[in-house]
């Protein structure tokens, strides 16, 4: 049974850089570099009125790919929401195919003319479609957990979500079925304190997200989702936990949200100048390059040259993906429709 002591006196920083190699110190800054890049390409592709829509993930990069580097790629079952870029990057997501998905061309792994910019899913990754309903993809974790429990495999299904989502009666009744079956499920809260504009102390009345799970008689965490290395190393407690059949934990990652919540919204109205710049002080993935330089395990030249790699590569996906031809318009129904292939559905549909 979770302790009844509210979750911010319980919990302590992790600390797993003793636990990983430097080549993995590294390849958690580089992921993260790359999420980085990736995201502002997308907002000045955006800008330019070249694709429609994104939802940013700058801020959160610490926490995606800390948590998915703590996976299985192939094994583990992965629900994501809309600015998880940096978990599919993490998992093994290739830039062609996520800059195909952006524009909404026909990208080869998740049918990206199918999908919103950033919405995720790669079967051989066994990466889930991704959604932009609020908190439904909460409980179709816990049913992919209680299909894994059935088979008796020891995968471990993570469902990822903003702090909003913990408003919604999904997020609780999926927690409270997990707690019931003891299903081997992670959830993570990407808890940046905003659900679009409504902060979180109008959202909850207990101090964290991370509280509620003593409801439920799970283990709640609050953990530094500006630190890959405490996101890693709580995810990866959490895993192990739940794949030696322990049962669901909470992880209530407290992060900053370093743009507005989407390229339709206009932050500057709900915040005051000060703290929109109070944010763009503490980007993680300066202060984790940062970090690494002080303990030898990264050279300002080695990330200067990681920046320019990441620059091109990222130029020429996105370069092959605007080229990509358009989707064919009598594939409109594939996959949508139980239909014959080529026919469209009856008008009465």
């Amino acid at each position: 049974m979770a302790s009844s002591a509210p979750a911010a006196a319980i919990t302590q920083q992790r600390d797993t850089a003793n636990s990983l190699t430097e080549d993995d110190l590294r390849r958690l800054y580089e992921l993260m570099a790359l999420a980085k890049a990736c995201d502002e390409k997308a907002w000045t592709l955006h800008r330019q009125g070249r694709i429609s829509f994104v939802a940013p993930c700058r801020g959160h990069e610490a926490a995606q790919v800390g948590s998915a580097y703590a996976l299985r790629p192939g094994q583990d079952v992965v629900f994501t929401y809309y600015r998880d870029i940096a978990v599919g990057l993490t998992l093994g997501m290739d830039l062609p195919n996520m800059f195909l998905s952006l524009f909404g061309k026909e990208a080869l792994v998740n049918g990206g003319s199918r999908h919103m910019p950033w919405h995720l899913c790669h079967t051989g990754l066994k990466l889930m479609p991704a959604t932009s309903v609020v908190a439904t993809q909460i409980p179709q974790a816990a049913g992919a957990a209680l299909a894994a429990k059935y088979r008796n495999d020891d995968s471990v299904t993570i469902v990822y979500f903003g702090d909003g989502a913990t408003s919604e009666g999904d997020f609780h009744e999926a927690l409270n079925w997990a707690a019931i079956h003891r299903l081997p499920l992670v959830f993570l809260c990407e808890n940046n304190g905003y659900a679009i504009s409504t902060p979180v102390s109008r959202q909850m009345s207990v101090t964290s997200v991370a509280d509620r799970a003593a409801g439920y008689g799970v283990p709640g965490h609050i953990v530094d989702g500006s630190d890959p290395l405490a996101v890693y190393g709580a995810t990866a407690e959490a895993v192990a936990r739940a794949r030696r059949g322990g049962g669901p934990t909470l992880l209530d990652a407290h992060m900053r949200r370093l743009r507005a919540h989407t390229s339709d919204d206009d932050n500057r109205r709900y915040m005051t100048p000060e703290q929109i710049e109070e944010l763009r002080k503490h980007d993680p993935v300066d202060e984790f390059r940062q970090k690494l330089i002080r303990r030898g395990a990264l050279t300002q030249e080695a990330a200067q040259h990681l920046d320019d790699t990441i620059r091109e590569a990222i130029d020429q996906a996105v370069e092959m993906a605007e080229a990509a031809p358009e989707p064919d318009v009598a594939s409109l129904a594939t996959e949508v429709f139980g239909v014959a292939a080529g026919q469209l559905p009856p008008a009465s549909l």
